[in-house]
């Protein structure tokens, strides 16, 4: 084929990808605005579109394509349970849906193979169970039936969860929800959800001079939360351990400990959204292993099978699940622990144990990442903070570092949001996709990337940075 005809091919399905792509109702968009980009394929942690253009994956789509785009071992095993059994209803026993629960029961925070350890080391056979695991379709409605979970099991309403959150886009994931993408959903939310602010030492609202004081003083202030409410009404504290799309926001050391002491004073269950960070996003099976907290129920989705075959999932903790050995549990979904998923799933277990993905992102996350953009920050007036652990970071971006002004007013829109829209461009100029939130740029590749193209996508975001600070000290 020659160049000229390669060019009219490309064209020809550029054409036919936008033509049928009118047909599609886009998330979390006004269809009339957007022109997604069409991808044409993509390996490791690269994609391309069909002009071959070629893009690093620093977003790793949405934070969920934790082993990158089409690994051999997870498209091998998508494709051999395919063709052996390709669904299989949940009334039914599944192999693969077997293993991966007890892969991940194994794997859970308090478990022997869970102490940031790539190597399997669960329970032997005959065991006690500690754990057991209810799959749904992603992260939304895991959050939903942890929800549930919690409230049939406390015979109590009322859920308490972050301003600064994102927990998912159905009824009641929504309203706990802290960003505002709440806002126009609220005419239907769950009337038992209530919100308080979390620790975040760079913009503290309890004045805070530090991470260790601004840890003490949002326990406090959720303390008091939980009091107001009535502790006797308050079935479960759900958090993300690590609050992502809202910023990075790592919890200072004691935090979490405090909420788990709080919890057990009131006989409320601590539930840790690790739908974002579970499965090695910070160099841990779940980042709540960091602090060495037991929740009673974690939801998972997006790593845990790299989002190949939509999956999530509630860990349910023993206690919790008992509940329901002589009471029926009133949820359920079609797809639960659909078999293409969960194949995928166990494959992506063992993928991390044998490539070291956990001992890789730690080591990456602290020797490269880390360093390069604490680097990027001291040269870039335009940067207030950089933080963040293992794959995961954010980048502050700021107008003025001493009144620390973001570069952009909260939740920008239009002409408002054009310094971040300039940045992005430049950052995608350079051949690399970023995820973006508000005035944030966020660092989150395929935990397979390589040390050069780590460098390479860093490299990039100085570079681009320089547009940033065209607007530092300029006042809005």
């Amino acid at each position: 084929m020659t160049t000229d005809q390669e060019a009219r091919r490309r064209a020809a399905e550029r054409s036919r990808t936008r033509a049928d792509d009118r047909y599609v109702f886009h998330s979390w968009s006004a269809q009339g605005a957007i022109d997604p980009l069409p991808v044409a394929g993509g390996e490791g942690a690269w994609f391309w579109d069909e002009d071959g253009n070629r893009y690093l994956d620093f977003a790793s789509q949405l934070v969920n394509l934790n082993l990158g785009h089409q690994h051999p071992r997870l498209v091998a095993a998508l494709q051999a349970q395919a063709g052996r059994l390709a669904t299989v209803g949940p009334t039914f026993a599944s192999d693969v849906r077997g293993e991966l629960a007890r892969l991940i029961a194994e794997r859970a925070p308090g478990s022997r193979g869970a102490a940031g350890t790539d190597g399997a080391a669960g329970a032997a056979a005959g065991d006690d169970r500690r754990w057991r695991v209810f799959f749904t379709n992603g992260g939304a409605d895991a959050v939903e039936n942890a929800v549930r979970l919690a409230r049939l099991h406390t015979g109590r309403a009322k859920v308490l969860s972050a301003y600064r959150s994102y927990h998912g886009n159905t009824t009641t994931a929504i309203s706990l929800t802290g960003d505002p993408r709440r806002w126009p959903n609220e005419v239907s939310p769950d009337p038992h959800v209530r919100h308080f602010l979390g620790p975040y030492a760079y913009r503290s609202a309890f004045g805070a001079r530090d991470d260790a004081e601004e840890g003490e003083r949002a326990l406090a202030h959720l303390r008091e939360v939980v009091q107001l409410e009535g502790p006797g009404t308050v079935a479960a504290i759900l958090l993300e351990t690590i609050v992502g799309t809202n910023g990075v926001l790592i919890p200072p050391d004691g935090y979490l400990e405090g909420v788990r002491e709080l919890c057990d004073e009131h006989g409320i269950l601590l539930v840790t959204d690790e739908v974002m960070v579970g499965f090695g996003r910070v160099g841990e099976w779940f980042a709540v292993d960091r602090w060495g907290v037991v929740p009673d129920l974690v939801t998972f989705a997006k790593g845990v099978n790299s989002g190949y075959v939509p999956l999530g999932g509630v860990i349910i903790g023993e206690h919790v699940a008992r509940t329901f050995d002589d009471r029926v549990f009133p949820g359920g979904l079609t797809y639960s622990g659909h078999p293409l998923a969960c194949a995928v799933g166990v494959e992506s277990v063992r993928t991390f144990e044998d490539e070291r993905i956990l001992d890789r992102v730690r080591t990456l996350g602290a020797d490269v990442v880390g360093p390069r953009l604490r680097e990027i920050a001291d040269r870039h007036p335009s940067v207030g903070e950089v933080r963040g652990l293992g794959f995961f970071w954010a980048v502050e971006l700021v107008r003025d570092r001493a009144t620390r002004e973001p570069l952009v007013p909260f939740n920008a829109s239009g002409a408002a949001a054009a310094p971040m829209g300039a940045v992005v461009a430049a950052v995608k100029e350079r051949g690399v996709w970023p995820f973006v939130h508000f005035n944030r740029l966020h660092v989150a590749p395929p935990l397979v990337t390589s040390a050069e193209d780590l460098e390479h996508g860093l490299a990039a975001i100085d570079e681009a940075l320089d547009v940033a600070d065209g607007y530092a000290g300029v006042a809005t």
